[in-house]
């Protein structure tokens, strides 16, 4: 009898968590992230004098903002202008949590 109460408590403990680690991930695709930044980086002022190409390497914190963690160039205005216009900016629909997204982004000088 002892036996079988042990084994309700473990069974009843062990549902419970398997219902507590159900995390609710977003399943949003690379497609939709990119078009969220480019939307962000179309809605600043540009006023740069080259046309970029740089690869960014990113994140999302727990509430959906960008986190940048590498960008492929020693340019510092390149550096200022990615840390201005999406680090820290919320997407509507962001990915993964601590997953390291990589991406091309170019940028048009529009003068």
């Amino acid at each position: 009898m002892r036996k079988a109460k042990l084994l309700l408590v473990a069974f009843a403990l062990g549902t419970m968590g398997l219902f507590a680690n159900e995390i609710d991930t977003p399943n949003v695709s690379k497609d939709e992230i990119r078009k969220q930044i480019i939307e962000l980086i179309d809605l600043t002022e540009v006023s740069l004098q080259q046309d970029l190409f740089i690869d960014i390497t990113f994140t999302f914190n727990s509430t959906g903002e960008v986190v940048v963690l590498k960008v492929n160039s020693m340019d510092k205005d390149v550096l200022n202008f990615v840390r201005e216009n999406l680090n820290g900016k919320k997407l509507d629909k962001p990915g993964k949590v601590s997953k390291e997204y990589t991406m091309p982004i170019s940028v048009v000088s529009k003068y």
